[in-house]
């Protein structure tokens, strides 16, 4: 450390991004400090992934009370207790959170904390002061968004924020975005008992995913007795005796206790200096090039902040990156397509590259091929009851270009296809590996024997 408050590395904002790349820093040998307005773990942590997939088990652990009968266990799904769920969520965060504290302490990272405004290139300043660094890190993250017009006002009409935070259950509720944040609401409340109705203005849930995965998500939130109106966008909402009602395009309108905001998350980086210091911004999001540095030298930008996939995982692997870019390590820029991304409802979507229309657009109508295999023959999915299917998109003659999966449990299967997708894997290669029996690995297995030629449980 140069100096009091002489850092190499200056990083605005404690979230995945921010924290991943303090670590990876201090690893290398460099003095950090880390500067963060709440607590380290940002959004991800304390209102995003880990306290949503807590939700989740919630409503599967319901689920599975009501269902037991089916797999001839004597049990009576009494109610959701949200004081106790809140505790278990609240105690899965403490924990991690605890963790993280520990880790900042033990690779002697200086935590500031306070809110930071970047005043040079070189400069944040927080709590009154100047903290300098060779380079300076903005992470500063995102805030849910609302539409132009609409007020989240925090008791009728709620971000994912006050969502998380609920301490009832609520009777019915509209859900405005049917994408990754509003169905995993949409499937935690209905797991917990609320009658849920979901507003998208795209034709499909899921969107951004494979049409086949959007598809069979609405095929299975229609049996689980979830509402959608698609394809007609969100016109407004107001207030009525005891709740809301919202008007969509086609003159259809929905009424419920509460609204769900659920259109997606927005930059933080209003009134923090960014631009004065001469950073190229777009919307908010601050523009960065490969190496997620910014128009000015030495300044770099992480996660939520800018214009990738807004995923923890993205912000972890970009904080590292940049640690590595700094310290000359020379590091691969980050292949997006190569990302996992998976939405934790009930049942899970998760996907790897291309989908099938991009696919497309890239080689050609001739150039691609895909296989979906059925998870009906699939011996653990059997067992757990569970049905959707894995769709493999592969380049003809060539490599694996995107793996679309839809059902239980398919999150932990993005693991393998991460490695299929980006190792280039033939489908043959693959196909000479032996997957467990009875897993529900097996169901990339069999699709993959299948492309290769040589299919076992597969049937027209």
């Amino acid at each position: 450390m140069a100096g009091d408050n002489q850092f190499d590395l200056v990083i605005l904002g404690g979230g995945s991004g921010g924290y991943a790349c303090a670590f990876r820093a201090a690893d290398l040998g460099m003095s950090v400090a880390l500067i963060e307005k709440a607590e380290v773990g940002g959004t991800c942590l304390h209102r995003g992934c880990i306290p949503t997939k807590a939700l989740l088990h919630a409503g599967e652990i319901a689920d599975n009370t009501r269902e037991a009968a089916q797999f001839g266990v004597a049990a009576t799904f009494q109610g959701i207790d949200m004081a106790a769920v809140n505790s278990y969520k609240d105690g899965v965060v403490g924990q991690l959170y605890k963790g993280l504290q520990g880790i900042v302490k033990a690779r002697k990272i200086e935590f500031i904390a306070g809110e930071g405004r970047l005043v040079s290139a070189n400069t944040v300043q927080v709590n009154g002061q100047n903290v300098t660094g060779k380079n300076v890190v903005l992470a500063t993250g995102s805030v849910p968004k609302s539409l132009p017009g609409l007020e989240i006002d925090g008791n009728r009409v709620i971000s994912s924020d006050h969502a998380l935070k609920l301490d009832y259950v609520p009777a019915s509720a509209i859900i405005l975005g049917g994408g990754v944040i509003g169905c995993e609401f949409a499937s935690v409340w209905k797991s917990f008992g609320t009658d849920v109705t979901i507003i998208e203005g795209l034709p499909h849930l899921v969107p951004l995913e494979d049409e086949n995965s959007s598809k069979l998500l609405e095929r299975a939130f229609r049996r689980r007795g979830i509402k959608y109106e698609l394809g007609n966008f969100f016109s407004g909402v107001e207030y009525t005796e005891n709740g809301v009602r919202a008007s969509i395009a086609n003159g259809k309108t929905v009424e419920a206790d509460l609204m769900l905001v659920a259109v997606g998350r927005g930059p933080v980086s209003a009134g923090l200096g960014y631009e004065e210091a001469g950073v190229a911004m777009d919307r908010g999001y601050v523009k960065v090039d490969q190496y997620c540095r910014t128009s000015v030298p030495g300044v770099y930008a992480v996660g939520d902040l800018i214009p990738t996939l807004q995923l923890a995982h993205v912000g972890f692997a970009e904080g590292i990156l940049v640690a590595e870019h700094i310290a000359g390590l020379n590091p691969a820029p980050i292949d997006y397509d190569g990302v996992p991304r998976v939405t934790y409802s009930h049942p899970e979507v998760a996907s790897m590259g291309l989908t099938e229309a991009q696919a497309k657009v890239k080689h050609g109508d001739a150039g691609v091929k895909t296989f979906n295999y059925d998870l009906a023959g699939n011996g653990k999915s059997k067992i757990l009851k569970t049905s959707g299917q894995v769709k493999v998109v592969q380049q003809v003659d060539g490599p694996v270009l995107g793996v679309h999966m839809v059902g239980d449990r398919m999150g932990e299967l993005v693991g393998e296809a991460q490695l299929i997708f980006n190792w280039e894997a033939l489908p043959q290669e693959v196909a000479q590996l032996v997957h467990a029996h009875p897993t529900q690995t097996e169901a990339l297995g069999e699709a993959m024997m299948a492309l290769a030629g040589k299919p076992l449980h597969v049937h027209d």
